[in-house]
Parts: structure tokens; sequence; C-alpha cells
């Protein structure tokens, strides 16, 4: 008899094929603009209607020990069931090709178009990419299951041959991969409009990994002079080791860049934008075209942007790294660090970090899968409150200066109007007086909490010159432009009125 997948998961292929409705995995038909729908088929004429025993039906391997129990009893077929495990375990757009099992010949091909082509905002990717469309691990729950092993089985050494021989593809040991990490990655990647993304066990192991793999020995890097401080420290005791030099220079410095490039054979420039803790801005098209000229990657560290409030990537960078422990985890709650990119740079930084280790626990996968589906919701808020607080900073006469992307007087809010949809949500800024001022000013603070991290849910506030900088001296804090003054204030998601009238009250009484 004729068989149709038009009643199971909304592929339409052959005539009539039945599949129980619980539960319906799909996503609505998107009519695409040929009219088709999401999955379409083209199906050799010349040989009509066709038997299923007729057919194999080839998919990527491994696919089937995927499925859950419960999957494979809702399709009254395994071969479909495998046809539509593999189109939600793509993130390229897949071809499953059918054949005759007598000749070999093609007799149906089935497209699949990308299932999320119909979300067009952030918002809805940071909920739904990797996971409802597009997830590896098949099941029933909402929420991606935490996949807690440390190394992954095979049936048979023929098995394993053929994956180490890669014939096959298969998870092998946890520092490798994981599929709640992996779903967390591709998550990432639709934000970001990667190719691949890698998750690791912090935003420094990411910066370490990615800096150890891009640069050879002996080579030469750019780096800023403003940026997380545990950063330069590794560019500056760490690397000289393997004869890797750097040159520093300011963030609008483009004459200084193009000097470095013209007298080194410059590998990388690695850059914050904005930075840490002053929010200066790169300009990531003019210096990507820069690097590009002469040979150079360009890799943007963009914490503080978040994927949401700029894309590096679009903008020419070759490689965005993130602190996902801040605003991409959102709670305060995991460590975790990320790169993004093109698959044949990400792999390169894969392959040394499958030596170093430092791999993410699927704990704190989950934990980054959780906070991003409010990714959207948060960074708008907090967006919106850092902005109208550092206006009001800006005009408080307590406030000597303020340090935001979103003001006209910050030196390069006319880069981060072109390169930005928002701001951030942390502000710095130096209040008239000394150190032990301002120290009164924090402990005056009743919301937010003293501690050295930014972008969660409860706003945090620290004094550079403590809390990262306390064991140089003043004079040499200052030159790295940290005065005892300095405040950051990363805002969470508590109301602003509240916010507001807490900081207020906090500057009165100094």
């Amino acid at each position: 008899m004729a068989v149709s997948l038009s009643t199971c998961y909304g592929m339409r292929a052959f005539p009539s094929f039945e599949c129980r409705s619980d539960p319906d995995f799909s996503g609505p038909e998107i009519p695409t603009s040929d009219g088709r729908s999401r999955f379409t088929s083209k199906i050799s004429k010349s040989h009509g209607s066709l038997g299923l025993s007729s057919l194999i039906l080839r998919f990527p391997p491994d696919f089937v020990r995927q499925l859950s129990n419960k999957a494979r009893r809702n399709c009254s077929n395994i071969g479909v069931a495998q046809v539509v495990a593999a189109s939600w375990s793509n993130n390229q757009p897949p071809k499953s090709v059918a054949t005759d099992s007598a000749n070999g010949s093609v007799v149906e091909e089935i497209e699949v178009v990308n299932p999320l082509s119909f979300l067009s905002s952030d918002g809805s990717l940071a909920i739904h990419a990797g996971e409802r469309l597009g997830r590896g691990i098949v099941t029933d729950a909402i929420t991606t299951p935490v996949v807690n092993t440390s190394a992954y089985f095979f049936k048979k050494t023929s098995d394993l041959l053929d994956f180490k021989e890669k014939r096959s593809v298969s998870f092998e040991y946890g520092r490798y991969g994981n599929p709640t990490t992996v779903v967390a990655e591709e998550k990432i990647s639709a934000l970001e409009g990667a190719e691949s993304t890698l998750l690791m066990a912090s935003g420094m192991c990411a910066s370490t990994a990615l800096l150890l793999a891009l640069v050879p020995a002996g080579g030469h890097l750019v780096t800023t002079t403003d940026c997380y401080r545990k950063t330069r420290i590794f560019i500056e005791t760490i690397l000289p080791k393997m004869g890797i030099k750097a040159t520093v220079i300011d963030p609008a410095d483009m004459e200084g860049l193009e000097a470095a490039l013209e007298e080194n054979n410059v590998s990388l420039f690695f850059t914050e934008s904005p930075t840490n803790p002053f929010l200066r801005c790169v300009d990531i098209e003019l210096v990507s075209k820069m690097c590009h000229s002469k040979g150079a990657l360009v890799c943007i560290d963009g914490t503080f942007a978040t994927p949401l409030n700029q894309k590096a990537l679009a903008l020419g960078a070759d490689i965005v790294l993130h602190s996902a422990t801040k605003f991409i985890g959102g709670h305060n709650d995991v460590l975790a660090g990320c790169i993004s990119g093109s698959m044949e740079l990400i792999s390169t930084v894969r392959n040394l970090h499958h030596i170093l280790g430092g791999a993410l626990n699927p704990n704190a996968a989950y934990l980054i899968l959780r906070g991003m589906k409010t990714l959207h919701l948060r960074v708008q808020h907090q967006n919106s409150t850092a902005l109208r607080m550092a206006e009001i900073l800006e005009a408080h006469p307590k406030v000597k200066r303020v340090y935001y992307p979103g003001l006209k007087s910050h030196p390069e809010h006319h880069i981060a109007v072109r390169q930005m949809t928002g701001f951030g949500g942390v502000v710095s800024f130096e209040v008239d007086g000394d150190l032990h001022t301002t120290a009164k000013f924090i402990d005056n603070l009743k919301i937010p909490y003293i501690a050295p991290s930014f972008g969660g849910c409860e706003s945090i506030v620290d004094q550079p010159a403590i809390m990262s900088y306390w064991d140089l001296s003043q004079a040499d804090r200052a030159k790295y432009g940290i005065f005892d003054n300095l405040v950051r204030f990363s805002f969470g998601v508590e109301d602003f009125e509240d916010l507001k009238t807490d900081i207020l009250q906090a500057l009165e009484a100094i």
C-alpha cells in the first residue's frame, strides 16, 4: 500500500499513513515562499506508489539510539521516526533520501527547511532554538534533560570502529561533549548567527583556550588597554613564556592598530566591546576590515553587550566570546564561558580544549539553558534601567563622571549607536570623593550586593580599586585608570523606581 507522512509530524511524502497524534512534536506547518509546507518531498514519478517494504530510509547515524521508547511507540514504523529525528537534529537544512532496495535508485527525497526560519526575534530564538525544533535529545519533556554521564558506550567493537573512522557520529567521553551541553551550544549559535559554539567551564577558560589555540608560539597579538584584569594578566605573564608578544592600544587608536599590523605578523586582535570597566567600544566593522587585510583574526568579547545587543559576527568579527556566567546565565548561579564562530575556527579551539579540559558540567549547561529562556526579557529591562539611571547619575552633583555607551558624552557613543541595539545593564561612574567616601556610598546602598560579578537578576555593585586591584598600589592602579572613586554598578531586574530611590539616598548620605 502507499504510505504517507502527511498525517505524522506535518511531513508530506506519501499518500496515507497513520500515526498516533499524542504527542505531536511538530510545530504548525509554515508555508514557504513557493507555497510548499516546511517539510516537502520530491518523489520520482516513474516509480508510482511504493510499499514501505521496498524503501530503505537513509538518515544520519545514531538517531535511533536517541529516540525515547514512547517516541518509538507513537510511530507505526521506526523508519518514519528516524527521518523525523534526523530533521529535528540538524541545524543545516538536510535532505533525507529514500532508495529502492531492488536497484538502489533514489525514489524519494525529503527536503527539510530550517525549522527556525519562521522565528523573527532573538527573544523567540533564545527560548526555542536547539530545543522545541532541532533538539537532538528526543523526549516529551518541555525542558531539556540533564545527561549526567562521564562516558558513552558502544554496543560492539564494529560500532566503535565506525565512530573512530568517521562513518558514524556519537558521543564518546564527557570531556569531548554532552547532549545537554550541545543543546545550549546550538541555542547560542542561533542567537549569534554562528556555525558553531563551544561552551566551557568559565569565561577565562574560553579566553585562555582561544588565545593558546589561535596564536602560534612566537606569534603576535593586539589587545586593548581597558579589559578584564585576569585576561590582561594572562596576556602579560603567561603568553610571553611561549614567545608570544602583545601590542596594547587604546580602543579608539586605529592608527596604533594599523602600525601594529604593518610592523608585526599579527595573528589575532583580541578585545572586549564594550570593555571592562569603562565600557569603551571598538568599531568592529572597521577593525575587522583592517585585520583581515593583513591576515589577522578578530575576536570580540561581547560579555557586556550580550548576543541581543550586539552581533559581532555580522559586523565582521571571526569569533565572539562571552562569559556566560554573566547575562547569558543571568541568575548569579553558574560559571560558564563560550566562543562562537565558523566551524573551522571553533573546531581548532575545541581540539585544544579536549586536551586542556575545563569541560562544562551538564548541570551547568542546564542552568545556562534555563537562564536563556528569559534572556530577552532581562536584557530589555536592564538596558532601560541602566540608560535611565546613567542619565540621572550624569546630572547628579555628587557624581563626577559616568561611563555608559548610551550617553552622548561617552567617547564611542557614535560607534555604540551604530553597532548596538541596546547599551547593556552595567554603568560605571566616579563619585565626587575619595576611597572612603566611595565606600560609604556603597555601604549605604540597600538593594545591590557587593560582589565581583554582573549580569544577573540581582543588582551588584563593586569598587574596582578594592574588588579587583587592591593588590596594587594607588599609583599602579591609576596607570590602568582605576581611581579610588570608581564604581561599577550592574543593574538587575528590580523595579526601576526602587533602584533609583536607593541610589539617590546613598548619594545623599555622603
